[in-house]
């Protein structure tokens, strides 16, 4: 294994740590789960009860007994959801949300590039001004303002399509295209400057000059330079993804891990919290680990430094 990928993979660590120290934090300080679960009980009853959920220990002890479990894959159970693991809550969900974010990212790159690269290649035409103001408009509008939106015309105003669940593909176009109307403006934004940036290089007029037809020196000259920028912001934006599904899977009523993690917010519920977070994270984590990887073969001079 190279040190650039050593480097990458001892961040990865740093970086989950880091964000179940402040998930561990922001909980624990947010309020006392035993007063929700027993609001009327003596409070020596609360203290039983806080004593069996190990939320009578010091918080450094609470946090490193965490992070050992975290190592086994043991979250500890949910307060509220009759005991069961807290994992095999937010795994049985999480398929839910990656493939609603899988599916969002796939159509935004599937508007972005062709456009992006189109409106690079017809620079000051119609189309690329139409991108522009596509970019400007996309990038304004709120995921849950544009939700909202959909469902009003789609669901309640033309009544063509469901506005909650995850039953049937009719049920995931709404979410999805909730999440790329965010997300393709930006991607398409990046494809265009980039392309910009390439096609004006010796290296595309040489190719051009050789008599190279016009689809090759765009899709297999240009395109590969250009993309470097393009596969660091879809890694970011992934992770934005994942952060805006949360809100849409509780628009759209969508039964996800973000759903899941705002009602066990609402009811303390830490061991769910902590388990759909540091999953959500070393998701987004490992998917920067990839990006990392695809650079290698997209510009050699990483492997050379």
């Amino acid at each position: 294994m190279s040190p650039f990928l050593v480097r990458r993979l001892v961040r990865l660590v740093v970086v989950v740590l880091g964000v179940s120290l402040v998930t561990f934090a922001i909980l624990h300080a947010s309020g006392d789960p035993v007063s929700l679960m027993m609001p009327e009980a003596p409070e020596a009853d609360r203290a039983v009860l806080r004593q069996a959920l190990g939320l009578h220990d010091p918080l450094p002890v609470q946090f490193a007994r965490f992070v050992g479990n975290t190592v086994t894959g043991n979250f500890g159970k949910s307060f509220f959801h009759h005991g069961q693991s807290a994992s095999a809550l937010v795994l049985e969900r999480m398929p839910t949300t990656l493939l609603l974010t899988v599916l969002s990212m796939t159509l935004a790159l599937m508007v972005a590039l062709p456009v992006g690269i189109y409106s690079a290649v017809r620079r000051g035409r119609t189309v690329d001004q139409l991108a522009t103001g596509t970019v400007f408009l996309g990038q304004s509008m709120p995921v849950f303002w544009t939700g909202i939106m959909l469902i009003l015309l789609f669901g309640v105003q033309w009544r063509v399509l469901p506005v909650s669940g995850w039953d049937s593909w009719a049920a995931v176009l709404l979410p999805t295209a909730t999440l790329s109307t965010f997300t393709a403006p930006l991607l398409l934004r990046i494809v265009r400057s980039s392309m910009l940036e390439v096609i004006g290089l010796d290296y595309v007029r040489t190719a051009r000059a050789k008599g190279v037809s016009e689809s090759l020196v765009i899709w297999r000259h240009a395109l590969k330079n250009a993309a470097l920028p393009l596969v660091t912001v879809t890694g970011l934006q992934f992770g934005l993804l994942l952060g805006g599904a949360v809100i849409t899977e509780t628009v759209f009523a969508i039964p996800g891990v973000g759903r899941l993690i705002v009602g066990a917010i609402r009811q303390l519920d830490f061991p769910v919290v902590q388990a759909g977070v540091f999953m959500l994270a070393m998701i987004v984590v490992s998917v920067n680990v990839m990006v990392d990887v695809l650079y290698l073969y997209l510009n050699p001079q990483i492997r050379i430094r």
